[in-house]
């Protein structure tokens, strides 16, 4: 049930009554036409911008549009009062039934209530995390990760059918460098003594996998050059490392769909493929780049290679994707990724990467364009750093990292659905403060305690509801008299749950989960208010003495508040809180 469609359809519904009477010209695209929240609570339940949109190109006053529309709206019996405001704002009015009822179909949707078909099955694949396989998950990518899988629940949740996909960056030099740590914690094992020179890297978590390997092959790489060992250490060096990732993932409650190889593209002729796909379309060319602007660098030099012409789908310039020696640029398996989902069938791509890969943005949503011939979006979201904080002081590097803080570091002091929902308490794309001590904060401030609270304090009416003898099971809920419900209070919040459909598609059409966050702090605070006001006005608690069915229907609308938090939290992948300790 989603509340704002079915009064935006009435609208409609009305407009093209004035149509037929001769009221409005025929042809108006009603597209625009939008039914909101008022931006100010007093003047209504809902206002339309109708006259405003159509005012043009109906060739009329929006005032004259707007009074005859209230009047057409007015005869509804959903409608109590439609009211023309300043040069044609129309305010509305709903009957209290509809906001009652808004609490029924809660109770009977349970956490479906609010799903959506707006996607309408369409196949979404979203890349999130694809960290290098060189060791553990830091902040950064706990982020991405926790961003990632929301976003992917969110469109689950709106309708589309949704592939998680990690990208493993196995192709690149890094694996080597790896592949060299690792082997000098083989030596370790052995008891030899061994230095990390810089590019290398000196995290303990490399320490069991070095003694693994010498379980393994024992001195058989002892004192060898590395074309005895680079090849084997490497694949079982990344192998070793992507079960860390995994775990971490895992610790996250994030599971991936996928897990695709940028190995896999190289000596397979994929990459060749995806650019002659390219070439074939007159976008493949050998070209001297103009020199960066601003300071030219020292080392620049003029050089033929092979580049894409970008900038005929919306890059800055063209890009290089082979090198004046022969070699693939680091832009060329990401095209031939990328090509891989176009060829799957996806009908849209989204990449959540970190902010350091700004630059990165259109270059790669050009090739996707180019590939696709325009027919799958690309949505590219990037999120901003994370700075920890503890007892006021920057949390430091973990040792076990060697250079970073990694996500067991922030897990293992707060939880999964702590970090989670604290995760999206800003949008992606700014920064983030995540302090120890204020996640765990048991106050208002704190909004992760705060809606768990609300949800926990839910749970509480209904064992009260159990003590007193009244039955509080969800369909008895539903059946109940909700005409009982009337006070501004109970109808505020009953109007606050009927916003959770219109809110969870509008964060589906943006690809913004933070908003299921903020959404859910808002009426986590209805919920208490309400609660409060209760200690001051006793007609307002939700269970009343004596009386069973006024109980009842003031349980409902209690629960249908935990209904929608309870999905909420199911998007964010966090578990409900029963109880407070």
């Amino acid at each position: 049930m989603n509340l704002f469609s079915e009064i935006r359809a009435l609208v409609i519904d009305a407009l093209e009554a004035m149509q037929a009477e001769g009221a409005l010209p025929e042809g108006l695209d009603f597209k625009n036409v939008a039914v909101e929240p008022p931006r100010d609570a007093l003047h209504g339940d809902m206002a339309t911008n109708a006259a405003m949109v159509l005012a043009k190109p109906a060739k009329m006053k929006p005032r004259d549009i707007a009074d005859t529309l209230a009047g057409k709206l007015a005869e509804d019996a959903r409608v109590d009062v439609a009211e023309v405001a300043g040069p044609g704002f129309l305010n509305l009015r709903l009957a209290p039934v509809l906001w009652q009822n808004v609490v029924k179909a809660a109770l009977e949707g349970g956490n479906d209530f609010g799903r959506s078909t707006m996607g309408a099955g369409k196949k979404v694949n979203v890349e999130y995390v694809s960290a290098n396989p060189t060791g553990p998950l830091h902040v950064g990518h706990t982020r991405g990760a926790v961003f990632g899988d929301a976003l992917a629940s969110l469109l689950d949740f709106v309708g589309f059918d949704v592939t998680r996909e990690y990208y493993i960056n196995d192709g690149g030099a890094q694996v080597d460098v790896l592949a060299r740590s690792v082997y000098l914690r083989y030596q370790e094992a052995h008891g030899q003594e061994v230095a990390f020179e810089d590019g290398t890297y000196p995290g303990d978590y490399l320490i069991p996998v070095g003694e693994a390997l010498k379980e393994r092959v024992g001195d058989a790489y002892l004192d060898k050059g590395e074309d005895v060992w680079l090849a084997e250490i490497r694949e079982y060096a990344t192998e070793a490392m992507m079960d860390l990732i995994r775990a971490d993932l895992k610790a996250l409650g994030v599971t991936m769909d996928e897990f695709y190889s940028e190995k896999s593209l190289y000596g397979t002729g994929r990459i060749e493929s995806a650019l002659a796909e390219l070439e074939g379309k007159g976008l493949i060319y050998e070209g001297v780049l103009e020199p960066p602007k601003g300071k030219k660098p020292e080392d620049w030099e003029p050089r033929e290679q092979t580049l894409f012409r970008s900038t005929d789908h919306g890059d800055d310039v063209d890009r290089p994707v082979k090198k004046s020696d022969g070699s693939w640029t680091y832009f060329a398996p990401d095209i031939a990724y990328h090509y891989d989902k176009v060829t799957r069938g996806f009908d849209a791509l989204i990449d959540v990467f970190g902010a350091d890969h700004g630059g990165y943005v259109k270059r790669m949503k050009a090739a996707v364009s180019a590939l696709s011939d325009g027919n799958v979006p690309l949505d590219i979201k990037l999120t901003q750093l994370v700075k920890l904080f503890k007892n006021g002081e920057p949390f430091k590097m973990s040792k076990r990292a060697g250079t970073f803080i990694t996500l067991r570091d922030v897990v293992d002091q707060v939880g999964p659905d702590v970090t989670r929902f604290v995760m999206l308490t800003r949008k992606n794309d700014a920064p983030l403060d995540f302090d120890f001590d204020k996640v765990l904060e048991q106050s208002k401030d704190n909004p992760v305690f705060y809606v768990q609270y609300a949800h926990a304090r839910v749970c509480s009416v209904l064992k009260n509801a159990a003590s007193a003898g009244i039955t509080a099971d969800d369909a008895t809920l539903a059946g109940a008299d909700l005409s009982k419900l009337s006070h501004d209070a109970e109808i505020g919040v009953a109007k606050k749950i009927a916003e959770w459909p219109r809110l969870v598609e509008i964060a589906g059409r943006t690809n913004e989960p933070h908003r299921i966050a903020f959404y859910l702090y808002e009426l986590a605070g209805e919920l208490h208010a309400l609660y409060y006001k209760g200690n001051e006005d006793t007609s307002l608690r939700f269970v009343q003495e004596g009386d069973a069915a006024t109980s009842q229907a003031k349980i409902a609308l209690a629960r249908a508040v935990a209904v929608v938090i309870s999905a909420g939290l199911g998007i964010l992948g966090v578990t409900p809180a029963q109880e407070m300790r």
